[in-house]
């Protein structure tokens, strides 16, 4: 019988988003050798794709920015939260080591952050919650500024996000576009240098050369890597795990473009292969109101398809599941008529911005709209009656519609016209003709869209507390007086579009200990395995207390099982 090739490392990383990338960069720093195997053919995963916010609390740029918390009084906050779901060791574990990953990438990677200075925690209702400086953000790059070996490595900006394939980020960037669409002269200026700069980066290089939000953060990690000499081979997709007599893992047995390769790791293996989001028997089995699997949309690459947890698996690891299995993120889809394609968009910002509700199919809200985009979901989940498809409508009027995005389509001037033609947009005169299009019951509508005007002239959200709390203010409209959340819809015509249940990928994962090693059934270690980012269970148990909960913990863990696998002390990475 014939046997694969046999290569040798110190450290074997399956998956290249940012948690597999942060523990191969950490280990290579500490002198380590390392492989990271990637089965698509350019790196990112999930991560590429997302705003590329993370959560991370009490790090240098907190500090700098005069923020000055205890590990005691994010606890508190997370406790609240979680619940029954919060574990103790696994997040003190987590918040010892943000602040330690913050510094280590900031100061000796390519990879440089941005402060969230005011970025809130979703549930700022609630005691300790953040007002600010927990979150950062990877620091735009040119990409000129990143070598042309890793420029061929990465994944590209989801185009559904993008305005021409040119990624826009969250803050003044974002800011400038929406004040360009009420006819800011500075607006417009800012946005016709930036559009201009990218119509040229696309001639001269067939891509937009600045890097913002995910994709900043994946090509900085993907530079830091290179610069660590860490070894990078797509179009590889792991296979099986290799065991001792023991049951050590030693290795992992991948499909390459040379052939079935077996590469031995003498530390360790790392498990990040982006979970299951695109696994249809698992999310039948874990995901809620999904009778086949197929009635979910997910924003991860189609590779994140549960190989690593099955990898976990097979070797004596436990799949482990709180709150929710899956990141939920309320989506809309929009086919492309030219190809077929389906894209799938994600509702991020534009929920809560003033002029806008979501309704389910009896014309009534159903969620406080400017809350977190996993409530929203969650709310579907809850509200939608039984034995109906669960789905919901974003409804706008003609002021929303020129001033902000309303899913997929753009404020003035970009036309509407593409997105009524392809009916990715429903447009009607009243909001009863609106409702009849959509199978909303009209009466239903009308009645909510009254009350909800009555609220929005006194400002104050009778039903869900629209606008109560600093997250929920931050993305309305500061423009907008008394409750930047919340304008009346009234001028005609009326538009919707039809929202649906995504993820941007799985909270459920293998179970790990607070060192990220993978554990059995009976909380033991296996050893030589070890788990991050959407492979690993979410530290924070199914919830979401703040945008960046898991691309934080993805790479502070991979930061954790880098710095244990090369045998680092804290203060030499540092």
């Amino acid at each position: 019988m014939q046997t694969s090739p046999v290569s040798e490392y110190d450290v074997v990383v399956v998956g290249a988003g940012a948690g597999g990338l942060a523990a191969a960069v950490t280990a290579a720093h500490g002198g380590s050798s390392v492989l990271v195997l990637e089965a698509a053919e350019v790196c990112g995963g999930a991560t590429a794709w997302s705003g590329g916010w993370l959560w991370a609390p009490r790090s240098l740029l907190a500090t700098r920015e005069g923020v000055d918390e205890s590990l005691d009084d994010v606890s508190v906050y997370l406790r609240a939260v979680l619940g029954d779901d919060y574990q103790e060791d696994r997040v003190r574990a987590f918040l010892e080591a943000a602040p330690e990953m913050i510094e280590f990438f900031h100061t000796r990677t390519a990879l440089e952050f941005v402060p969230g200075s005011k970025i809130h925690d979703i549930y700022g209702d609630l005691p300790h919650a953040g007002t600010g400086n927990r979150s950062a953000a990877p620091k735009p790059i040119n990409a000129r500024r990143l070598s042309r070996s890793v420029r061929a490595l990465l994944r590209g900006q989801l185009y559904e996000t993008s305005f021409l394939g040119m990624g826009i980020m969250a803050g003044p960037d974002l800011g400038a576009f929406l004040a360009a669409a009420r006819g800011d002269l500075r607006g417009l200026w800012h946005c016709t240098w930036r559009v201009g700069l990218h119509l040229v980066d696309l001639v001269l290089h067939r891509r937009g050369m600045q890097l913002v939000n995910g994709t900043a953060l994946v090509g900085r990690l993907l530079q830091s890597a290179e610069d660590a000499g860490v070894e990078i081979r797509v179009s590889s997709p792991a296979r099986a795990l290799t065991t001792d007599a023991e049951g050590r893992v030693t290795g992992v047995v991948a499909q390459t473009p040379d052939g079935e390769r077996t590469f031995v790791a003498r530390a360790g293996v790392v498990l990040a292969a982006g979970g299951f989001p695109n696994d249809v028997e698992r999310r039948r089995d874990r995901f809620p109101r999904t009778p086949t699997g197929t009635e979910h949309w997910t924003l991860a690459p189609a590779t994140a398809d549960g190989t690593g947890i099955s990898l976990g698996e097979s070797v004596g690891g436990r799949l482990q599941q709180g709150a929710a299995a899956g990141a939920w993120c309320p989506v809309s889809l929009i086919t492309y008529r030219t190809t077929g394609r389906t894209g799938v968009f994600p509702h991020i910002m534009d929920r809560a911005k003033p002029g806008s509700i979501g309704v389910i199919s009896t014309g009534e809200r159903f969620v406080n709209e400017a809350n977190g985009y996993y409530d929203y979901v969650t709310g579907m989940f809850a509200a939608v009656p039984a034995g109906e498809p669960v789905q919901s409508w974003q409804i706008a009027d003609a002021t929303f519609v020129r001033r902000f995005p309303l899913g997929m389509a753009r404020p003035r001037p970009v036309p509407l016209l593409p997105y009524l033609r392809n009916g990715y947009l429903v447009k009607a005169p009243t909001l009863r003709e609106l409702a009849a299009r959509c199978g909303i019951d009209p009466d239903g509508l009308e009645r909510t869209v009254a009350e909800f005007n009555r609220d929005a002239r006194a400002g104050v959200d009778t039903r869900f507390g629209r606008g109560r709390t600093a997250f929920n203010r931050y993305g309305g409209d500061a423009s907008v007086t008394p409750n930047p959340s919340l304008a009346p819809l009234e001028k005609g015509p009326f538009y919707a579009v039809r929202v649906l249940p995504g993820s941007f990928g799985t909270f459920a994962g293998l179970a790990t200990d607070a060192s990220a090693r993978v554990v059995d059934a009976d909380d033991r270690p296996i050893p030589g395995l070890y788990a991050v980012g959407a492979d690993q269970a979410n530290v924070m148990g199914g919830h979401y207390p703040a945008g960046g909960v898991n691309i934080g913990p993805a790479l502070t863990f991979g930061y954790v099982v880098g710095r244990d696998l090369a045998r680092i002390e804290t203060a030499a990475v540092r």
